[in-house]
């Protein structure tokens, strides 16, 4: 017997002059984050936010071959129907040409809507396969797996999905938020020291904007975090989640552009096209526009030149980088101003700065001229380490 889905409307037509029209498109995301300390805890959360639909799994070279592709299998002795592509590992795929790529490759499998994409790898992957899921059949869901310390703590959360573009980073994007998050922090245990420390840039960024608590934690257990010991670091990842998540939720489409979560994004986004998105990893260049961002609020007497001292003490002991000789690559503070400029344009001739004021406050000022961007890009480690003597800094 054919059953029918009856559906019935009485809409009236509008009487009376024609007014404006005020179109409602509401809409409330949410989803869950699941930190989990093992594979089998994360194989079956995975699993149930499947729910027995087909997936598509995307990822890099580098990780298929260190978790995805034993992934795709746990998957399918689960029962799931798996398919699965990979792209070159890196910054540098980050654009149209792999997003193109990758629905074409889409387009020749047999998912429907309701099935799910499924991004495994660190933030180049979770940016890259989130702006194709959200272009393809005008969004199909997709779960971000993260494999890095980086995509565990940033950019696996809140939506933000985006490729580059040779004139600016992250210029081509959507707001697209995933259907769920299945952290494993096993994964990291496979992570080489220098991404670790770059994962661990964004949770200190989040410790000084919004948690002097965290950023404690950070300075007490940064050691065993980069050795990845499962408790501390999941108790870190748990953390910066929660904060995250609470932070973007005021504002999880950025009407207010306003947000203390860019601290060290401007100068670090420019830092990433002036050496050509990749000789310079995402959090190294945050962390050394965390520094110059400080040393900026420090000069204009907003912060405290200890607590200066304090932060980029932190990211020094973490090795990451304050000064442009601690970089990974050649920098041109000309260049990078210039870029800034370029963004500058962008964003309608207003360029924000995130500066701190003490552990957890924050002020947003778009009035840091050109003058004040190169003296803090050119600061000199010798000169750093004696300007914090003589006003009595130090590491706390």
């Amino acid at each position: 017997m054919t059953e029918y889905v009856r559906v019935s409307e009485q809409l009236a037509l509008p009487r009376g002059p024609v007014d404006p029209i005020m179109a409602s498109a509401r809409r409330l995301d949410t989803y869950p984050v699941h930190v989990c300390l093992d594979e089998d805890t994360a194989l079956a959360r995975l699993c149930a936010e499947i729910d027995g639909r087909r997936v598509a799994l995307i990822t890099d070279d580098t990780v298929f071959a260190l978790h995805a592709r034993r992934l795709a299998e746990l998957l399918g002795a689960a029962g799931l129907d798996v398919v699965g592509t990979s792209f070159p590992a890196g910054e540098s795929s980050k654009n149209l040409r792999t997003a193109s790529t990758l629905l074409d490759w889409l387009a020749g499998t047999s998912l429907a809507r309701r099935d799910i994409l499924l991004a495994v790898g660190g933030g180049v992957v979770m940016d890259t396969v989130g702006w194709v899921a959200s272009a393809y059949m005008r969004g199909l869901p997709y779960i971000n797996v993260p494999t890095t310390l980086l995509a565990h703590v940033d950019a696996a959360l809140g939506g933000k999905v985006a490729i580059d573009h040779p004139s600016a980073k992250n210029l081509i994007g959507a707001f697209y938020q995933p259907r769920a998050v299945v952290s494993n922090v096993g994964y990291l245990s496979t992570q080489d020291g220098r991404g670790l420390r770059a994962g661990l840039a964004e949770a200190i960024k989040t410790g000084i904007i919004a948690s002097p608590e965290l950023f404690e934690l950070i300075e007490r257990r940064h050691e065993a975090i980069l050795a990845t010991e499962p408790v501390p670091t999941a108790a870190l990842v748990h953390a910066s989640s929660v904060l995250k998540c609470r932070l973007i939720a005021r504002d999880p489409y950025e009407r207010d552009l306003r947000r203390p979560l860019n601290f060290g994004h401007t100068i670090g986004h420019a830092v990433e096209t002036v050496t050509g998105y990749g000789p310079v990893l995402h959090g190294e260049a945050v962390a050394f526009g965390m520094a110059c961002a400080a040393r900026i609020a420090e000069r204009r007497g907003l912060l405290d030149p200890a607590l200066c001292a304090r932060v980029t003490g932190l990211l020094d002991r973490v090795r990451l980088p304050t000064t442009l000789a601690a970089l990974p690559a050649r920098l041109d503070p000309a260049g990078t101003v210039e870029a800034l400029g370029q963004i500058r344009k962008i964003r309608d001739g207003r360029l924000r700065f995130v500066l701190p004021t003490a552990l957890g406050e924050t002020v947003i000022t778009d009035d840091v001229s050109d003058k004040e961007i190169h003296a803090a890009l050119v600061v000199s480690p010798a000169a750093e380490v004696s300007y914090a003597h003589t006003r009595g800094g130090g590491d706390g």
